[in-house]
């Protein structure tokens, strides 16, 4: 007697959590986001693609402030421009980039 009490129980649970499921992606899919609507996180880098004649110019800021600027010539490798105190850039053949991407505490 206490068996199929129980397992009619389990089939219950289950047909319920599977409707929840179902209705939670319909909501998601019924919802898409919009381009101009999406608003990234504050902390989050910004990458700024700009077109060149030459070469393509990725500007990477993060916090509003210029990180780097990747350089992808249409002839020639990859490097990257990093600003300097003075005011200039310096030219390294690596990104220096390092973007946290773990969250140990948060308050």
């Amino acid at each position: 007697m206490k068996k199929p009490i129980a397992l009619l129980v389990v089939v219950a649970a289950t047909v319920l959590s599977a409707q929840a499921l179902a209705e939670e992606d319909q909501a998601q899919q019924q919802a898409p986001v919009r381009a101009s609507e999406y608003k990234p996180s504050p902390d989050a880098p910004e990458v700024v693609i700009r077109p060149g004649k030459d070469a393509t110019y990725y500007e990477y800021r993060v916090n509003g402030e210029l990180k780097e600027i990747r350089v992808k010539p249409k002839v020639g490798p990859v490097y990257y421009l990093v600003p300097a105190d003075d005011g200039g850039f310096i030219r390294q053949d690596g990104s220096q980039l390092v973007v946290p991407k773990w969250i140990l505490f948060q308050w």
